[in-house]
């Protein structure tokens, strides 16, 4: 199964395994990772699941598009490294994606 790193804003870590198929933020709210709040359970409608992916995965990861990058002009302290991690679907590929859990997120 592939892991994920979630950096958290107090300066700890956390390692979870991820079904491969799921989204970041389906394993994070599994595994309860503080700060992956997800309101809306993944429907691309609040971006509250903001992260910000580690410079070595973000090609891998790949940007925004749509109303994805929208959403994110929502989430407070959004750069180019953020993404919804509801959009982030774990694969063999992403084993060891690393991203950085933001201090806030949006507003529901």
């Amino acid at each position: 199964m592939p892991k994920a790193h979630f950096l958290l804003p107090d300066g700890s870590s956390r390692t979870i395994e991820i079904e491969e198929g799921w989204s970041l933020m389906e394993g994070a709210r599994q595994a309860g990772i503080p700060g992956v709040v997800a309101e809306c359970g993944g429907g691309l409608l609040c971006a509250t699941c903001h992260v910000h992916v580690a410079e070595a995965w973000s090609e891998r990861v790949g940007s925004a598009e749509g109303t994805e990058e929208m959403l994110l002009e929502l989430a407070p302290g959004h750069d180019e490294t953020s993404r919804l991690s509801c959009q982030i679907v774990v694969t063999e590929e992403l084993d060891g994606l690393t991203v950085r859990v933001p201090e806030e997120q949006a507003d529901a």
